[in-house]
């Protein structure tokens, strides 16, 4: 019934999707904390920054940021990202995209955690001299991550079904493998059983790990 796989990289193009959630999620752990500062930032001009980021890029489908990034960015601004070969720059503009899309939802899990800390140790460590951003990186930040562990977790969970959307503009993984073995193969039941365990493969397991860090790292109140 699975004879068919053996004309197909599954395990490269899973390994495709894997890739593409890795670099999405560091960017967009980076990307969103830095929006989260903003969100509880001082500045005016930061918070309304940030809040307006959030707002919009979650209103916006991923197929479309990911199309403006090959569209736009590549196809009619000429971006490609440091690299001349399209499978590449494909690939890397499927990774940007992903990161402005999935960092919004990372901003609110962060902020939802510094929301959690006592305001009472932001005051306390302003009170000995400590400046905004020395309060956030050595106070705020380090409990705000560990309450955030379970919703980043989800974050990520959803990033890696979202890699999907990547087959939109020619990337190899896992989808763009599904569709090119249903056009071929007479076999659309395995071919979908296939391509569920794949994916239950590689977000069961995080979110089962994830899920005992986060009770383990939890801050006890």
């Amino acid at each position: 019934m699975f004879d068919f796989l053996d004309k197909y990289d599954v395990l490269g193009a899973f390994w495709t999707t894997v890739q593409l959630t890795l670099l999405s999620a560091a960017g967009s752990l980076i990307w969103g904390t830095l929006l989260a500062s903003m969100r509880v930032g001082p500045v005016p001009l930061m918070r309304g920054f940030g809040t307006a980021y959030v707002n919009i890029v979650r209103n916006i489908p991923l197929t479309v940021i990911i199309l403006f990034a090959s569209l736009g960015l590549n196809q009619t601004l000429g971006v490609n990202l440091g690299s001349d070969k399209v499978d590449t720059t494909n690939f890397r503009l499927a990774v940007l995209g992903l990161i402005l899309y999935t960092s919004a939802f990372v901003c609110e899990a962060i902020r939802a955690g510094i929301n959690t800390v006592p305001v009472g140790q932001a005051e306390a460590a302003r009170a000995i001299g400590l400046s905004f951003t020395q309060v956030l990186g050595l106070v705020v930040l380090p409990q705000a991550f560990r309450a955030a562990v379970v919703p980043l977790a989800n974050v990520l969970i959803a990033l890696t079904k979202n890699t999907t959307v990547a087959a939109a503009i020619g990337v190899a993984e896992a989808a763009l493998l599904m569709k090119e073995m249903v056009e071929n193969e007479a076999q659309l039941l395995a071919i979908s059983a296939v391509i569920a365990f794949g994916f239950c493969c590689l977000t069961l397991p995080t979110g089962l790990i994830l899920g005992w860090v986060g009770k383990k790292v939890a801050v006890k109140r």
